[in-house]
């Protein structure tokens, strides 16, 4: 072989040395940065709201992933009250019937800025999926796409207009919650008198589509009826609903019921009342669980308490991650096999159950929770 071929030849091959060393080092780093990326795909891409039918037909799958066997991690908007320990145990259940690693966590206090560093972790552990309650869905939304875009499986609850998502699964319709939780208090008073209406947090798009729901209804149906005073904001704090229902006391001497959100409106607001000697006088119905508002339903404080059981809520959420992940259906009419989720009403990427239980004093004995 010639001397300028030996040449050429050797180009060529230190060419080709380079270009492979390059091709290695490219998909090594395609691996260290998300070996989740093509497991956890996002389904495409929406069509703008005005264009979709109410109910849709099931989403194109993303492309199945090879393992599903990861670390499953639900954050809520506070760790450590009644309904986030119930639905705790939801969490961890579902973890041990599928053979998978499952927890909640939480901030201490009630506050979205600091779910935003728990969530920020849990990207650099590299969690298969996130199930998230986000106390204000603007605010998580940057740090929720930056775990979209890690890989991660992207689940909310109570958070209908979370924009990134892969999925948001609601227990039912809140409007027509909110009216239902209406009907039954203008039956209670005869459909006349003021009301007034308790939020968890004024960024809580659920809450506020609950009380919104309320007040259309009562506009619509009662005329007789009158809301008073703002949506008063609680930060899921019992004593800040009881200091709240104290104020509204005494601004409003007629008042004559009142439509709360968050868990622990109803048990501060019952308290309130029953310190003013006024049970029986003022209607209140909301949200909460037996186990915290149980007492003031059996005083008669509280007249009915309605609720999802969130336990069932943090197995779908859950159930709902595991079939993003492994590239399984979502849609309309599908069936998650657990109690209020059997048909799900879909909406764009948002997920509507039935799911919803009214409790008082007659069957209160039958929700030990």
């Amino acid at each position: 072989m010639s001397k300028s071929r030996r040449i050429r030849m050797s180009n060529i091959n230190l060419t080709s040395r380079k270009l492979s060393r390059r091709q290695i080092l490219r998909g090594a780093t395609l691996i260290g940065i998300g070996g989740l990326a093509a497991a956890c795909a996002a389904p495409p891409a929406a069509q703008p709201a005005a264009q979709q039918p109410a109910a849709q037909q099931p989403a194109e799958a993303p492309k199945p992933a090879a393992d599903a066997k990861g670390t499953y991690a639900v954050v809520v908007k506070i760790a450590g009250i009644n309904w986030f320990n119930r639905m705790e145990e939801g969490v961890k259940e579902w973890g041990s019937e599928n053979g998978v690693q499952a927890f909640l966590t939480g901030p201490e206090k009630a506050d979205a800025a600091l779910q935003i560093p728990i969530i920020e972790n849990l990207i650099a552990q590299k969690v298969s999926a996130l199930g998230v309650v986000p106390m204000d869905p603007d605010v998580l939304d940057p740090v929720l796409k930056k775990a979209m875009d890690a890989g991660i499986a992207v689940i909310t609850h109570e958070a209908s207009n979370q924009k990134s998502m892969h999925w948001d699964i609601e227990a039912f319709d809140n409007t027509a919650y909110g009216a239902h939780l209406m009907d039954f208090i203008a039956e209670k008073v005869g459909g006349e008198g003021e009301y007034a209406v308790f939020v968890g947090s004024l960024g809580s798009k659920t809450h506020n589509e609950w009380v919104d729901g309320g007040i259309a209804r009562q506009k619509e149906k009662y005329p007789n009826m009158k809301l008073v005073g703002d949506k008063q904001e609680t930060k899921d704090d019992s004593q800040i609903a009881y200091q709240k229902m104290k104020e509204l006391l005494k601004a409003y001497p007629n008042l004559r019921a009142v439509q709360t959100s968050a868990s622990t409106d109803a048990a501060g607001v019952g308290q309130a009342i029953e310190e003013a000697g006024l049970v029986g006088k003022i209607v209140v119905a909301g949200t909460s669980l037996p186990s915290i508002s149980g007492k003031f339903i059996e005083s008669g404080a509280v007249s009915m308490i309605s609720f999802w059981d969130p336990k069932i809520a943090g197995k779908a959420m859950l159930k709902l991650a595991m079939m993003h992940i492994k590239g399984e259906p979502i849609g309309d009419g599908m069936d998650l096999g657990l109690p209020g989720y059997e048909k799900l009403i879909a909406r764009d990427r948002v997920l509507y159950g039935n799911a919803w239980v009214d409790v008082t004093k007659e069957n209160l004995s039958q929700y030990p929770f």
